[in-house]
């Protein structure tokens, strides 16, 4: 391996420490600092460089050439965000840190916000803005907390957290109308807030694999015990007692490698350093508060002085990975000492604060290190030039000896003015119960995550009430009154109960989860109606490895959604967390609706069927949610991905087109039924679902009756002209709905009056033959015409 001549930009107490450390390794030669610090002017092998500056990209390219330059480090999150690294791609120089298309991580909260809501990465429920009016009107109309980011970079500060809808609403305006973060404030991120512990996580990744260093809890908060304004960071400490193995293990599976996966598959794998700002909450659940695409601050300055193993090394395997990861074989080893870093501050900070305030450090003994920031030198004289100014970093055997070591190292410091907390590390030695006993959420099983899903469902939940009932979910049960909702006299009930299956495979694989709920619904409530029944209300179930709010309430939104396209309440359900049933990300859901009818609405009319009776029939959306796993196997043969474009539909993806959900047929045909012409004309229907028209044409037919249908009547939809290809045509009138989800047996004078009034509901209707008599022993249902779909 070439020596390394390394260009590094930035001028913080990050780009000291990263100088600091690659300096050591032996495979670097030389460290040209743009613009630099006091701290990084007297390190080895590093020479601070003004003539270019640093965000002056293509300058930076020339000085690169120029000193023949073979690994390029920026510091800062800017010149990322800004696309430095395809300066240097194009040039041919190797960067550690991601493209300008993988930094929108950091550079825009709305796109990380979005990336892990599509990669199912556990963080806090949120919404974006970018109108002022409708932001604070969102603020009035939720009840919880809330934390408010600048969407683009501010910095390390663009983050208010309110402690009132009053704060919150001003921190709005100071952000979108005052512009206290510029033009990062044109859009807001306002987000719940999450309680529980900070952990701060930095990882090296060369776009497929990701090694971490030791985990850290940084301070945030101006002043002691965590009070005051949000600053870039008052001192760290790592590691953590938060950090357990165990916890460590969970970040990885759910957190850390979907992310690199998710980065990799949508097209811009992830190179460099990637910071994870993680809340574990009290039950030991975590979840992103942000990503940043480089080191953090002070963080870096807490866990480099722990790692054992070459930096130089792995920003190189980083830099260098492609296809054939690098880092997999290069060790990332850290001590198994304690970190703590004290930042000092210039006074005033994080607002308006002086420079240029001439400052001492003395030499540092053994054990502690002195990183500077915000310094610059003049002459021979050391200056302030910055809101951080300084830290001192100390390693020990104990947290309580490095924290001990870090203030020692604060003492050789001096600045007029000088403020730094007195309390880092401070929730290390927070008294803690030291009982054994265990809890619920030790077993895998979150209470707090359930109630958390019933808070986030209960405003889509609400939107399904109807007279009757109120759709308040949270008790025992689900009432409905049904003399509230119209029925004066004794009815009939009836009840339905299905599940999605398989289909919610695909739902996983797509993490595309919000219309599996109206198929959930769709399924049962069209099998209500075929027996004349007006659905009512709904319940659902749903059972699952570990609960995931936001996937289990983007469940339940859509199953809302059913109810409400089906005039049914859902009034109530069952969320099961189950660890050792269930694996991974897998979950299952079941549904059961209740219908009420009068004896005069009864379905089917078998006694009322004669020959010459025509079959009309409704189209289908698509797949709806039988045959799913005949279905996966034509899409493994056919050597497809679900996210391929759909070979029957370029628009689509392959999952985003079999996820189309259900068709519900409710609304149009309790309008018919219960029309003047309809209630007479209508003597039976037949929900398409699992068994195609062969089987479930003849569950509404008396004995001596068979369906005769024209398949030719129709044509068939695009996607089962593809399922096709591979399967019999026998195979797909018994397996799918091949494009017609619902049959109606109609006595030929009404037809015409009948398929009037389901057109103007909306609805595609077809003819697709008569009524026939059944031969001994023949089936219910002949099909005509099999040999088009050959």
């Amino acid at each position: 391996m070439a020596p390394l001549r390394i260009l590094l930009v930035g001028n913080g107490g990050r780009e000291h420490a990263l100088a600091w450390k690659l300096g050591q390794s032996p495979l670097v030669e030389s460290i040209i600092a743009v613009p630099g610090n006091g701290g990084t002017a007297g390190l080895p092998k590093v020479t601070n460089n003004t003539t270019v500056a640093a965000d002056d990209y293509p300058g930076l390219v020339e000085l690169a050439k120029k000193n023949q330059v073979n690994l390029v480090v920026p510091g800062p999150e800017a010149p990322l965000v800004d696309g430095i690294e395809g300066f240097f791609r194009d040039a041919g120089i190797p960067v550690f840190g991601p493209s300008k298309e993988a930094a929108r991580l950091e550079g825009s909260k709305t796109f990380s916000k979005d990336f892990m809501k599509k990669h199912n990465i556990p963080t806090a429920a949120y919404e974006n803005f970018s109108d002022f009016e409708k932001a604070s009107e969102y603020i009035k109309s939720i009840n919880h907390n809330v934390v408010i980011k600048a969407t683009g970079l501010a910095a390390g500060k663009g983050v208010i957290i309110p402690q009132s809808k009053e704060e919150a609403l001003q921190g709005l305006k100071e952000i979108m109308q005052d512009k206290a973060f510029g033009s990062a404030g044109d859009e807001v991120v306002i987000e719940e807030f999450l309680d529980g512990d900070e952990l701060s996580i930095l990882s090296f990744s060369d776009g497929t694999v990701i090694k971490s260093l030791t985990a850290a809890q940084d301070h945030k908060r101006i002043g002691d015990g965590d009070t005051g304004l949000n600053t870039g960071g008052m001192g760290c400490y790592a590691p953590t007692k938060l950090a357990t193995p165990e916890l460590l293990a969970r970040v990885d599976r759910e957190i850390l490698q979907p992310t690199i996966d998710g980065m990799r598959k949508d097209g811009f794998p992830f190179k460099g350093c990637l910071f994870t700002g993680l809340m574990i909450a009290p039950d030991g659940t975590p979840k992103v508060l942000e990503y940043n695409v480089r080191f953090g601050d002070p963080e870096t300055q807490t866990v480099l002085p722990l790692l054992e193993s070459d930096l130089a090394k792995i920003m190189y395997a980083c830099a260098y990975g492609g296809p054939v990861s690098f880092l997999e074989d290069v060790p990332v080893k850290v001590s198994n000492k304690f970190s703590t870093t004290v930042v000092v501050a210039a006074p005033g900070y994080p607002e308006s604060y002086p420079k240029n305030i001439p400052m001492q450090v003395s030499t540092p003994p053994q054990d502690i290190t002195i990183f500077h920031a915000g310094t610059k030198l003049s002459g021979e004289t050391l200056l302030t030039a910055g809101g951080r100014v300084i830290a001192a970093n100390a390693i020990g055997d104990s947290l309580r000896a490095a924290v001990d070591k870090a203030y020692e190292g604060v003492k050789l410091i001096n600045f007029d003015g000088m403020y730094f907390r007195k309390d880092i590390a401070h929730r290390a030695f927070r008294k803690t119960d030291s009982s054994d006993k265990i809890t619920y959420a030790d077993a895998g099983v979150s209470i707090d995550a359930g109630n958390d899903l019933v808070d986030r469902i209960k405003a889509a939940v609400a939107t399904t009430r109807r007279p009757g009932a109120d759709a308040i979910i949270g008790g025992f049960g689900g009432e409905f009154d049904l003399a509230a909702a119209g029925f004066t006299e004794p009815p009939i009930m009836v009840g339905a109960i299905d599940g999605v299956g398989t289909k919610l495979i695909i739902a996983q694989k797509m993490d595309k989860h919000d219309t599996v709920g109206i198929d959930l619904v769709a399924m049962n409530v069209n099998d209500l109606v075929v027996q004349g029944a007006q659905p009512s209300i709904f319940l659902d179930y749903y059972g699952c490895s570990k609960l995931d709010v936001n996937v289990a309430a983007t469940f339940v939104e859509g199953v809302a959604e059913g109810c409400r396209q089906s005039d049914c309440v859902l009034v109530g359900g069952e969320t099961a967390e189950m660890p050792d049933l269930y694996t991974g990300d897998d979950y299952d859901a079941a549904g059961a609706a209740i219908g009420v009818m009068f004896p005069s609405q009864r379905l089917p009319r078998k006694d009322a069927m004669v020959e010459g009776d025509v079959l009309i029939g409704l189209a289908s959306s698509g797949v709806h949610s039988n045959g799913f796993s005949l279905v996966r196997k034509v899409v493994q043969k056919r050597g497809l991905d679900y996210k391929n474009t759909a070979p029957w539909d370029t628009s689509k993806s392959v999952g985003e087109s079999l996820l189309t959900p259900t068709r519900i047929y409710v609304k149009p045909l309790i309008k018919v039924l219960r029309s003047e012409i309809g209630s007479v004309a209508v003597k039976g229907m037949a929900h398409i679902t699992g068994g195609g028209l062969t089987e479930n044409v003849p569950r509404m037919l008396p004995k001596e009756l068979a369906a005769e249908i024209d398949v030719t009547a129709w044509e068939l939809p695009p996607v089962f002209k593809w399922l096709g290809e591979s399967v019999e045509p026998s195979e797909l009138a018994r397996t799918f709905n091949t494009g017609i989800g619902m049959v109606i047996a109609v006595a030929a004078d009404g037809v015409d009056g009948v398929i009037k009034g389901l057109e103007e509901a909306g609805e595609k209707v077809y003819k697709l033959g008569k009524l026939v008599k059944r031969e001994e022993g023949g089936n219910g249902c002949v099909l005509q015409g099999l040999e088009s779909w050959a």
